[in-house]
């Protein structure tokens, strides 16, 4: 199919260029909220089995002391729910809910790069054909002639980019799903 990553790159045309820069920055922050989203830096389960084993009326100052550090998403909603008991009950539901919000945001963060990255891939691809395309016709056009042999050479080095932005667009779509589902 293609006889090297060079030669694939190549022959791709200029547009190859945005396309391999989008997929290194895509890359990255594929793996940044991979490793940002596990689960033992959302949630510490030490902390997580402290709440539900806590029974009413008991004292919370083991899930206070486990929640203090403030490390994972979860220790610090606790650590504000806490920090607002003497507050009324409505009152430490908005600062539990203020502080989630500022927590939801701290997990999406990068998000929107992958969706800008599903978006602009296969355009840069479609580009790219379009491209091709027209340069193809054009010099078609110009000569008068009607080489088959230029032809179908053409139009596989324009569809070069439609499978780089597809390449660099998929895997972008799957991450980018997953983690709007994990948050």
């Amino acid at each position: 199919m293609f006889t090297t990553i060079t030669s694939f790159f190549s022959e791709g045309g200029i547009f190859m260029v945005p396309l391999v820069l989008l997929s290194i920055v895509s890359v990255g922050f594929i793996i940044e909220r991979g490793l940002a989203l596990r689960r033992g830096h959302v949630i510490a389960e030490n902390l997580y089995r402290a709440i539900f084993t806590l029974k009413i009326g008991q004292s919370s100052s083991e899930v206070a002391s486990l929640a203090a550090p403030g490390r994972t998403t979860l220790a610090r909603l606790v650590r504000i729910c806490l920090e607002h008991l003497p507050w009324s009950k409505a009152e430490n539901v908005e600062a539990v809910q203020t502080q989630a919000r500022r927590e939801i945001t701290r997990l999406e963060r990068g998000l929107i790069v992958l969706e800008i990255t599903i978006g602009i891939a296969p355009l840069l691809g479609l580009l790219g054909t379009v491209s091709g395309l027209i340069a193809i016709f054009s010099n078609i056009g110009g000569t008068g002639g009607s080489d088959n042999l230029l032809i179908a050479k053409g139009i596989s080095e324009a569809l070069y980019t439609t499978v780089a932005g597809l390449v660099v667009a998929i895997p972008s779509v799957i991450a980018h799903s997953y983690y709007t589902k994990k948050n």
